[in-house]
Order: structure tokens, then sequence, then C-alpha cells
């Protein structure tokens, strides 16, 4: 496993003040599936894992992670964690584009990459937070390797393969719609297209223009194909690690999680979701310590009232209504939080 490149990096974003820039390193590894971009920041903490994220289809690490990062309350948090921010292969700023015929990774495949990152960081455990496709990418990796992973934070997760119905309405959409449209459509329910806000705005013009467009295509055809993860609450298939999920209330295809936050929580309410993760955090036993946050006593009470210690307990809601099955389950010692702000 070679390292292939190694950049040394200014992040560019407005300071909070008395703050000064943090640095970053960007390397590049080579695995089994070819080569994997993702970025470093922070250093590693003794006897602390590192929080990895893993974005969604039509983003990159960026796009979808910068709003909660640079939230001002999560800075308590990055302070105590290094992060390593992973693109998938393609989707890293300045990505080349494939050439035609090129066969993309499978999710799978994708997180069959991860232990390569780790390996090449001599990190040995991480804190796992997925939007989508890289929900579903971190649940495949966790199932994999449930020893390397204390935590999951999965966002907008659809844990099931697609169903015929699913298929059939895909290939009509497809007869009528740009992939960019598509991939709208997956990252933001119709009406907050239609409603056509600033923050939509930007995310269009973001994805329709992308230089790498082909290769966001690609990256969209494997999360289409994905496998069932095949949950089963008690059973053999399960996360053995604490678990929180979050869904937006205008997510496609979800449930009602998360109040007030339309498709993209990380994007629209960075603070319910930094508080969200603060008494996750602390659920595991680090960060004990830890202040509380802008957010009223009330959204506490409705968090932790949110939060199951026992992994065993039922869920009437699923996570796709699309699917009439495939809840994620943790089962002991880990626990399951659904947040509800």
């Amino acid at each position: 496993m070679a390292e292939l490149q190694e950049v040394q990096i200014t992040e560019e974003k407005p300071l909070l003040p008395g703050q000064t820039p943090e640095a970053a390193k960007t390397h590049s590894v080579e695995t089994p599936y070819g080569s994997v971009t993702f970025t470093v920041y922070g250093t590693p903490k003794p006897k602390r894992p590192a929080i990895l994220t893993y974005h969604d289809v039509g983003l990159n690490y960026k796009s979808c992670f910068q709003p909660l990062f640079q939230f001002a309350d999560m800075q308590e948090i990055i302070q105590n964690f290094v992060r390593v921010h992973v693109d998938a292969p393609g989707m890293e700023e300045g990505a080349a584009v494939f050439p035609l015929g090129y066969q993309y990774p499978s999710l799978d495949q994708l997180a069959d990459m991860i232990p390569c990152i780790l390996q090449y960081l001599n990190f040995s455990t991480i804190i796992g937070v997925g939007v989508g496709a890289g929900a579903y990418i971190l649940s495949r990796y966790a199932l994999n390797h449930p020893d390397t992973v204390e935590g999951l934070v999965l966002i907008n997760i659809d844990p099931n393969a697609k169903g015929w119905m699913d298929w059939a309405a895909h290939k009509l959409t497809g007869l009528t719609s740009s992939i960019s449209e598509m991939i709208l459509g997956h990252l933001f329910s119709q009406e907050e297209l239609s409603r056509n806000s600033e923050l939509i705005q930007k995310y269009r013009n973001i994805i329709t223009h992308a230089p790498n467009l082909d290769n966001i295509e690609l990256y969209w055809n494997s999360y289409n194909n994905r496998r069932d993860l095949n949950f089963e609450r008690g059973g053999d298939i399960t996360l053995k690690c604490p678990v929180m999920l979050v869904v937006g209330d205008q997510a496609p295809h979800e449930d009602a999680v998360m109040a007030d936050s339309g498709g993209q929580p990380q994007l629209t309410q960075p603070g319910k979701l930094t508080e969200a993760f603060k008494y996750f955090l602390q659920g595991m036993g680090y960060m004990a310590s830890s202040c509380m946050t802008r957010l009223s006593r009330s959204r506490t009470a409705s968090l932790t009232s949110a939060a199951s210690i026992d992994g065993n307990r039922s869920r009437s809601r699923t996570l796709s209504q699309s699917s009439e099955s495939g809840t994620l389950s943790s089962g002991p010692p880990g626990h399951t939080m659904e947040v509800s702000c």
C-alpha cells in the first residue's frame, strides 16, 4: 500500500474570535479497489478514537460536512478528537474524470477501503459519521470490522436495496430528469426543491456544474445497486457499537426524526446535530465535563428521552417508506439513540 499524494493545506473558512487557521493534511493511498483520498485535521489524542466522516452522493467532504464542523459549538468536540474526512474515489476537489468504461467500486468495496486508511494512519478505532451513501458504507464497514468502531452517527441511511417499485420509479425518473436533478431529489425533498431557497440554489449549482459529474454518476449508480444490509434486531447481523440515528423531517423517503431540519440536517441544523452528537459522545464516556450548548433545556429533555440504553427494545418506525423491513439495530453492549428535536 503506497502513498500517492501528501499535500499540506490550510483550510479556508471563517475563523472564530481568537482562533487560528487549522492545518490539514490530504493523503491518497492505494487500496485493492483503487486510490482513495482523505483529509486529516488535528492530531491523535491518547486513548481516543478518530472521528471519520463519509459523505453522500453528489457531495464531497467539504460540501457535506463543513457547515457542521465549522459550527461554533462543534469546536469543543473537534478539539478533543482527530478527524479523518474521506472522499469517495473521484469526488475529491480537482479529481480527474474516470475513463469511459471504468468500473466504479461498489459500496461494499468502498467500505473495504477504510482499513487501508486506518492502517496508513496507524489508527486503531473510529467514531463514524456518515450521510446517505456514506452512512451505508460506514455501516457495512462496522459489520465487517466491529472491533474498530466505537460508535456511529448515521444520517439519512437507507439500509435496504432498491425494490422493484423503486427501480421502476427510478427508471421512469431517469427518462425525464438529468442526473443532477435525480441526485438533488435524493438529497432534498420536493418541498425544499420547489421553495428553491438559497441553500438549494447553492447545491444545485455545485452539482449541476461539477467538473466531475461523470464520476458522481458512477457513485450514484453504485448507491442504487447497493445490497440489503440485512440488519436483525437481536440477531447475528447487527451493529455492536452505540448508534445515533438522524433523519431530517423533510428527507426524501424518511419519517420525521429531526424536526425543522429539512433533508440535510448537517447543513440546515448544525446546532441541533452538534448538541445531539455531544450527548452521544458523553454517553460513550467521552467529554464528561463538557458544558451545555446554547440549545434550550426543553431540547435537552427531548434528546435524552430519545436515547435507548436497551439495544433490544423495539422500534415502530422504519427507516424507509419504500421498505417493509430493515430497521437498524444495535445489540448489547451498544445502544441506539434516535434524535428528535
